[in-house]
């Protein structure tokens, strides 16, 4: 793979994808698929390790787990998980990934090498098309004369790990706070999945929720709000108090929307969690940079109603 500077600025909407492909056997014949993961959930490349078997697997797409530097890592076959048949052409690929501050590896065909793209060229999929990938795909992009697939990862490990702690209830005073306030949250969120965990974690807490697909849209609710508060005459916060956004978006992602939201004059005193699976200690000064009011790491989903709760104003006694 080329060399490649990933240490993009914040809020410029722009990532970089490492472009992997699976070589499938289909009764019609062979067919390369062509897929992407965003360069941030990426530790490195390597060829196919020893495996070690893993006892009473969640999913036959697990192949076991290997040893990396004193850690014990699990392999996915990808196209397994897919349900579909890997062609074996040439020596697979193992994508080592740290998302949710959990390491997994997945074994693809191959890997090409990475693109440096704008969120805007980025498409989200039509419903048809994630109705037919199980919602499986949060993106798509078009390089090179070909379609990329963007994967929804995160989907992918849950759905692996369906035993995970479940999310824990908040304290009942902070719940009744949020409810006699009316407290008005906009959470941005491409991955169906994390959208309705989130949404479902806040409106149990109290909160009433405006959700959306990606900070464009965001964007655009957070500017009616606008309106309506200038038109009525009434406070911003009668139309939204809190955004909680994720970082990965297509057409606009969490920091750029985070950077237009601070920037704003009228906007910028909503206070705005960035909430993603890509949030760690090396990439936390990104969230800093467009001015988040704080980050929470989808793998530390108990704390977001504590945290959202603390950035608003107390209530009077």
């Amino acid at each position: 793979m080329p060399e490649t500077n990933i240490l993009l600025k914040s809020g410029t909407n722009e990532l970089e994808i490492v472009e992997f492909y699976l070589d499938e056997e289909k009764s019609t014949g062979e067919y390369r698929g062509y897929y992407g993961i965003n360069v941030a959930k990426v530790l490195e490349i390597l060829q196919m390790p020893e495996l070690t078997e893993m006892p009473e697997v969640s999913h036959p797409a697990v192949l076991g787990a290997f040893n990396l530097r004193d850690e014990i890592i699990p392999l996915i076959d990808l196209a397994g998980w897919l349900g579909r048949k890997r062609k074996e052409k040439e020596p697979p690929k193992v994508i080592v990934t740290e998302f949710n501050r959990t390491k997994s590896a997945f074994l693809v065909s191959g890997v090409t090498r990475i693109h440096r793209i704008n969120w805007n060229e980025v498409e989200a999929p039509t419903d048809y098309v994630s109705s037919l990938t199980a919602n499986s795909i949060t993106g798509v992009v078009k390089i090179s004369g070909r379609i990329i697939f963007i994967l929804d990862m995160e989907k992918i490990c849950a759905e692996l790990n369906p035993n995970a702690a479940p999310i824990k209830e908040p304290a009942e005073e902070i719940k009744t706070a949020i409810r006699t306030r009316k407290v008005k949250a906009l959470v941005a969120d491409d991955s169906t999945m994390a959208r309705n965990i989130i949404v479902s974690i806040l409106q149990k807490a109290g909160f009433q929720v405006h959700a959306v697909e990606n900070g464009d849209l965001a964007l655009r609710h957070l500017r009616d709000c606008r309106r309506k508060a200038a038109d009525q005459g009434k406070p911003l916060s009668t139309f939204v108090d809190v955004v909680v956004s994720d970082i990965e978006m297509p057409v606009m992602d969490g920091h750029t929307l985070t950077r237009l939201v601070k920037e704003d004059p009228d906007l910028r005193h909503v206070p705005v969690v960035l909430c993603s699976s890509i949030i760690t200690e090396t990439l936390h000064h990104k969230g800093v940079a467009v001015g988040a009011d704080d980050q929470v790491s989808k793998a530390e989903l108990n704390e977001l109603v504590d945290r959202v709760y603390a950035l608003l104003d107390q209530p009077s006694a």
